[in-house]
């Protein structure tokens, strides 16, 4: 090494650096520890920068410090980290050595080396040190590599703790800087791509765990915590092992993605489960199982630097605490609960359930102090068979669940110290449990406690502006407790295989008659983990102004009381799965889907609404408001004589106000008629139609709308007796929010005019293209025909791979084939398409000849085939 730093040759230091890389792959493969690789390559940079430095700068570079900091500074550079360097030099000497060091500046970044340098002098440090929590944090950790120790001793001297940054200012402002981290990361580790150095439980928070040790004790060794009893020896393995794990998984990272990338990220999952040896087992796929390993890795991880920051808070308490017995079991010391007896749990086993029940009862309580805390978690094991089928702990449990208030803060923390997964021994296989795809963005568990957190916020009146019919709703329900231990089960059974739902529904039903409740209401609950999917599949899928499929769901639930409790599991359900799942249309589709059904269960399950009185009384309401706009009866007729009933049926009194006010002012000359309206309580925008009917019109309209960005939701399509098409879209910007700009409306219904007038002359072919993380999922194309119960409609249901111009591509098929789109629900979930439409053949019949329909299926499938890379 020394001799060839010292010909300064570059391509020959290159080379060095791409070999050493390569050995250092090569030993990992053969089983070298990875902590053992990153030092090595810090003492390999070590030298290379000091047979550099002394060479360049010469005579110089005893004057002047080459300090690491950072993760170097640490002796922990993993494969593509950067190399963090302060040239620290005395005030007068800048200006003699400039040149010099911009020289080997220069030569370290021609050799390849990624670099973030500072050159600084003393004063400099000191008084940025005094105001950035960074900067002395980056001090703190930094290391001498050659040069002045004189120089370096006077840094380290002036930013210790009795110069700069007490230990207990320096806590608070760490502590409060990863509080602030973990909100930018949505405060949950469970992402999808995680960060393993940036997000909660990884790399950063135990080296935040560190920085505070080092100006608490003066080291920065982990060690140190154990000799001064804030952390066990078996905490501190635990600790150990985590960081071990992320160090190899950062490690491979770096290989897989040939630079510095800290993001789990879809491109490399899959790779990191084989390297780790996982394999697909029944039906968890090999990259569940990795990722299961580590997001129980890094809940671990949280859950030591929560219990080590509960230390340092203690321990830097400047006062007498106030303590106040709160029963004989526990007392509040401050704000936080405490055990009065070291052996409390072991003597009293209920105590595990209890202390989180006096929590909720105790709004003062705010904490649980560090000892406490670690007693719960090392007597987690006396919560067996025995504890479980004790009459006092089910009550306790229950309580805890039928308090109103509390409920969430309590299973959050249950969850935390294990509680939950030890009570219920299915809920501890769901813990750390993701799904490989784009549509559950949280671990089960974490998707789980969410679930009865939006329901929980249905109840309370602070949140009732957030989902005013939701909180309406909640109002009617007799037992609330029931539909949060929906929640709690409606996915406890992912992951085992087969049906989730039924399986859950037999759990739900075992823990219900253990707990004391009545056959009713123990029916009630597994008939609603059993049935939580159906609400969401009915409204997204179903044609839910079609009497008969109201009917059907109607007899399915066969009460208004349980579709009180379903129509809210739904909602919540969807809203803890992915913030950007729910919108405002699925909000107004279950509600319309929830007062249908309403108003059928009060009618009688036997006694379905008259179609013609139904229609007759929607007419009267619609023409009554239409004379009080101006238009006359003789209008008003001319214009509904060419509408078959069909569209009464399909669409709103509102919708048909707006829609006959537009037909009658039209002339025909003024075709096509395109008009936009936002719509509020169905959200986004509807777009109104009037043209002539012809082959294609759905293409041209679901193309058009797809090269402007929107996000087609439904589409109905009338056709006239006179040929004349109405077709209504609602719409959603692509991102998912309303349309909110005038000239963006104005485009939109241009543009759409002008490609309906020239069909043949619009550029309508749209671009398919994936968006990075769908690619690494495979979804076959499926096709399935059914047909509604009057046969009526062919209904195509369509489930592929979601991107952009899917629906234009389904458009251009049935174009191709000649058939007419009547209907279509548009759902997307993930990174798949589950597509439902309304067909008729080109004379608006059924179709009744398989052949026509098997040929369409083959045309989908082909057309919808992925796009090979090229």
């Amino acid at each position: 090494m020394s001799s060839t730093a010292a010909s300064l040759s570059i391509p020959d230091l290159k080379q060095q650096l791409r070999t050493f890389q390569e050995s250092l792959y090569a030993r990992f493969h053969n089983g070298e520890s990875v902590e053992s690789l990153i030092e090595s390559r810090s003492d390999f940079i070590d030298r290379l920068l000091s047979d550099s430095w002394n060479q360049i700068l010469g005579s110089a570079s005893e004057k002047l410090s080459l300090i690491a900091t950072g993760g170097y500074g640490r002796a922990e550079l993993h494969p593509s980290s950067d190399i963090d360097l302060l040239i620290l030099y005395a005030e007068s000497d800048l200006e003699q050595y400039k040149q010099s060091l911009e020289h080997f500046s220069t030569f370290l970044w021609d050799i390849g080396l990624k670099l973030g340098l500072s050159v600084r002098t003393l004063a400099d440090c000191i008084e940025q040190a005094n105001t950035d929590i960074t900067v002395i944090t980056n001090l703190m950790e930094s290391r001498l590599i050659t040069g002045s120790e004189q120089l370096f001793a006077d840094l380290q001297d002036s930013t210790s703790p009795d110069k700069i940054w007490p230990a207990n200012e320096f806590f608070i402002q760490k502590i409060n800087e990863q509080n602030e981290r973990h909100l930018k990361f949505g405060d949950t580790a469970y992402n999808l791509e995680p960060n393993i150095k940036e997000g909660p439980g990884g790399l950063r928070d135990i080296q935040t765990i560190q920085w505070v040790t080092q100006r608490y004790f003066g080291s920065s060794s982990l060690g140190e915590l154990v000799n001064h009893a804030f952390l066990t020896k078996n905490e501190y393995r635990a600790l150990m092992k985590g960081q071990s794990l992320l160090w190899q998984i950062r490690f491979v990272l770096h290989l897989l993605a040939e630079r510095a990338e800290d993001r789990l990220l879809f491109d490399y999952q899959k790779a990191l489960a084989e390297s780790f040896g996982f394999k697909n087992e029944g039906e968890t796929l090999a990259v569940e199982g990795f990722m299961q390993l580590y997001y129980r890795t890094i809940s671990d991880l949280e859950r030591i630097n929560e219990l080590v920051v509960q230390v340092f808070f203690e321990a830097m308490e400047d006062k007498a605490p106030e303590v106040r017995q709160l029963n004989e079991s526990f007392r509040i010391v401050n704000n936080a609960i405490e055990i009065c007896q070291p052996n409390l749990f072991e003597e009293q086993p209920l105590a595990l359930l209890e202390i989180f029940y006096q929590l909720q009862i105790n709004n003062d309580i705010q904490e649980i102090r560090s000892f406490t805390i670690r007693q719960i978690r090392q007597n987690l094991h006396l919560i067996d068979d025995e504890f479980r089928n004790n009459k006092k702990a089910q009550k306790l449990f229950m309580n805890i669940i039928r308090l109103p208030h509390g409920i969430t803060h309590q299973f959050r923390r249950m969850n935390r110290h294990g509680i939950l997964g030890a009570y219920i021994p299915a809920f501890k296989d769901i813990v750390g449990r993701m799904q490989y795809d784009l549509f559950h963005i949280y671990t089960v568990d974490q998707h789980t406690l969410f679930v009865i957190r939006n329901l929980r916020r249905f109840a309370l009146e602070k949140h009732q502006d957030e989902l005013p019919f939701c909180h309406e709703v909640f109002q009617n329900l007799p037992k609330p407790e029931l539909l949060y231990l929906a929640g709690l089960f409606h996915d406890i059974a992912k992951g085992r295989g087969g049906d989730h739902s039924t399986k859950g529904q037999v759990d739900a039903v075992e823990f219900c008659k253990t707990h004391g409740l009545s056959k009713y209401d123990t029916g009630l609950v597994g008939r609603l983990v059993k049935s939580h999917l159906i609400m969401s599949m009915t409204a997204q899928r179903k044609d839910i102004n079609d009497p008969a499929v109201i009917q059907k769901f109607a007899k399915r639930v066969r009460s208004i009381e349980f579709l009180d409790y379903l129509y809210l599991l739904t909602v919540a359900d969807i809203r803890a799965t992915s913030p950007k799942l729910w919108n405002s249309w699925k909000d107004s589709l279950l509600k319309e889907l929830h007062t249908n059904t309403k108003r059928a269960l009060r009618r009688g399950l036997d006694s379905p609404d008259d179609e013609d009185d139904k229609i007759t009384v929607k007419q009267a309401q619609a023409r009554t408001v239409l004379q009080t706009k101006g238009l006359s009866d003789e209008l008003i007729n001319t214009v509904w004589r060419t509408i078959n009933k069909d569209y009464f049926q399909r669409f709103s009194v509102d919708d048909s106000i707006w829609h006959t006010i537009a037909i009658a002012s039209c002339q025909d000359e003024d075709l096509p008629l395109v008009l936009l309206r936002l719509h509020s309580g169905h959200g986004g925008a509807e777009i109104f139609c009037y043209v002539s009917d012809r082959a294609g019109t759905f293409a041209v309209c679901s193309a058009t709308l797809d090269q402007l960005g929107l996000n087609i939701l439904d589409a109905r399509i009338i056709t006239t007796d006179e040929k004349i098409a109405l077709i209504s879209f609602h719409v959603l910007e692509g991102n998912s929010e309303a349309i909110f700009d005038l000239s963006r409306e104005q485009y939109i219904v241009n543009t759409l005019r002008k490609n309906l007038t020239s069909p043949d002359q619009a550029q309508l072919s749209v671009e398919r293209y994936s968006i990075r993380q769908a690619k690494y999922f495979d979804t076959e194309t499926t096709v399935k025909f059914a047909h509604d119960s009057q046969q009526r409609y062919n209904i195509v249901e369509i489930t592929t791979h979601d991107e952009p111009g899917v629906l234009s591509t389904i458009g251009q098929c049935f174009s191709q084939h000649k058939i007419n789109v009547r209907n279509a629900k548009i759902a997307t979930i993930g990174s798949i398409a589950e597509d439902t439409f309304f067909v008729t053949d080109a004379h608006d019949g059924f179709i009744s000849d398989s052949h026509v329909l098997d040929q369409l299926k083959q045309s989908l499938i082909e057309s919808l085939a992925p796009k090979k890379e090229t």
